[in-house]
């Protein structure tokens, strides 16, 4: 199975949305765009509050952001979102695409048997240049 994973970003709309919807900066349209492009199983976003979330499920705006939680925090944050990745997907045969800064991966990568970070070392505005490459020819 082919799962991808993209981070939240902090620009939300007002209300209540399905996940894919509530999300609404460029980056994210983009990431999002990408990985329907990927033909995947799967996609789920990575909220900082609501942590592993499938596209689908509605969820309200928050203001919650992973660049501001401790190590320790962010360490709890990301085995929430293994356990819950775990009961969704297979952690070992499972190829999982990470579309996702470092904060949000640095906990997780290493448990991801088959994991691909395309845009590793990328700062924000280069992944954005990369997104629009790949979704918008």
């Amino acid at each position: 199975m082919k799962v991808v994973l993209i981070s939240c970003v902090k620009t939300k709309k007002a209300g209540k949305h399905k996940a894919k919807d509530l999300y609404d900066g460029t980056w994210f349209r983009y990431a999002f765009r990408y990985a329907q492009s990927l033909r995947p199983n799967k996609v789920f976003i990575l909220s900082a509050k609501y942590h592993l979330v499938d596209q689908n499920k509605e969820i309200k705006k928050y203001e919650k952001m992973l660049k501001s939680m401790s190590a320790r925090d962010t360490r709890a944050w990301a085995d929430k979102v293994l356990t819950d990745l775990s009961q969704q997907t297979d952690l070992e045969k499972d190829i999982f695409i990470i579309l996702a800064g470092e904060k949000y991966r640095k906990y997780l990568v290493c448990h991801l048997a088959n994991c691909d970070v395309p845009m590793e070392g990328l700062s924000r505005g280069e992944q954005l240049h990369w997104l629009k490459e790949r979704c918008c020819r």
